[in-house]
């Protein structure tokens, strides 16, 4: 596929081609390799092995006209049983359960191939709710790793008609269910992913921009390039990070 490289004013230079944007779009692949990502670095959960069960409480045994369950001291309050409350719970959660999901690396490796050319694919991306007017794939000169200052990465996004979505991902939604208790009541989107060869200071010009995240191209994944399992993130190349790429993804 032949793609055009923009330089920092939003005018093409040069064009080229790549085989990284001719890869057939594989949905499935891109969605196991995601859920794997995200059930690899989950932490263990689970109640203390004690939990409920931190009472001197004993049973009063048959004769008494009552259920033999244990009673507190004292009391006639039941605990430590499941029903009671504050009791312990019957099936918990266990620490040591194995949540990890596998992958093999030739599916994991065609996942991110497939979710590299998705991001070449106007309706794709469009359909993940991305604003934008300009041709895809967006392919930068690599002065745009350089760049320093937040002003200068807002001018470039808008000379190449992206800075609309960066906009979008401004708006955060409230949470849906018990998540608005515990810290996490508002939502953000996400919006473009930048892909570098190496960072000359890009990464801190741009880490105030909603949604925007900058990486360098050893640290792409699946999950970056097609957040929640969806494909088709709005995603800006430098020349180096195609070429990078093109050596490592075979």
């Amino acid at each position: 596929m032949e793609a055009n490289i923009i330089d920092l004013s939003g005018n093409t230079t040069k064009k080229i081609s790549s085989k990284l944007f001719d890869e057939p779009y594989r949905p499935d692949l891109i969605k196991k390799a995601v859920l794997a990502s995200q059930a690899n670095r989950q932490q263990p959960y689970g109640p203390h092995m004690y939990a409920g069960m931190r009472t001197s409480a004993e049973g009063w045994g048959p004769g008494r006209g009552v259920s033999r369950v244990a009673r507190l001291k004292n009391s006639s309050k039941s605990a430590r049983i499941p029903q009671a409350v504050k009791g312990r719970e019957a099936h918990p959660p266990k620490p040591e359960t194995d949540r990890t999901e596998k992958i093999n690396d030739k599916e994991r490796n065609k996942a991110i191939k497939s979710a590299i050319a998705a991001t070449a694919d106007p309706q794709i991306v469009k359909k993940r709710g991305h604003q934008f007017s300009a041709q895809l794939p967006l392919i930068a000169v690599d002065d745009l790793s350089s760049l320093t200052k937040t002003k200068d990465v807002k001018s470039f996004m808008e000379a190449v008609h992206v800075w609309d979505d960066i906009e979008r991902a401004k708006v955060k939604t409230i949470r849906a269910g018990k998540g608005k208790l515990r810290g996490r009541k508002y939502k953000k989107s996400k919006s473009i992913l930048i892909v570098t060869a190496e960072d000359k200071g890009l990464i801190k010009a741009a880490r105030n921009l909603s949604g925007v995240d900058v990486i360098t191209h050893d640290q792409l994944n699946a999950e970056l390039l097609a957040p929640g399992s969806y494909a088709g993130r709005l995603t800006i190349y430098t020349e180096s990070a195609i070429s990078k790429l093109e050596e490592a993804i075979k």
